[in-house]
């Protein structure tokens, strides 16, 4: 349970303290805390170990995380 709320408030601030279109371009990824709760609970968060769990993943990813990364993707332009 600790490790699940470490892993949410890991997340929120990652989107929180982005700068500028970099945050705007990540905000969607809020709709993965779930997935990364889910399939990703054992990742320590940072260096994007969490975005490239759930990358690794993307088949058991819910919809709209797996659009939120599409998105978020196109507009970081990789």
């Amino acid at each position: 349970m600790l490790i699940r709320q470490l892993i949410v408030v890991s997340l929120s601030l990652a989107v929180i303290s982005l700068p500028g279109s970099t945050q705007a371009a990540n905000a969607p990824l809020a709709l993965c805390k779930a997935d990364a709760e889910r399939i990703c609970a054992g990742i320590a968060p940072g260096d994007g170990k969490i975005i490239a769990c759930l990358k690794q993943h993307k088949n058991e990813l819910s919809v709209g995380c797996a659009k939120a990364l599409k998105t978020a993707k196109k507009k970081m332009g990789t």
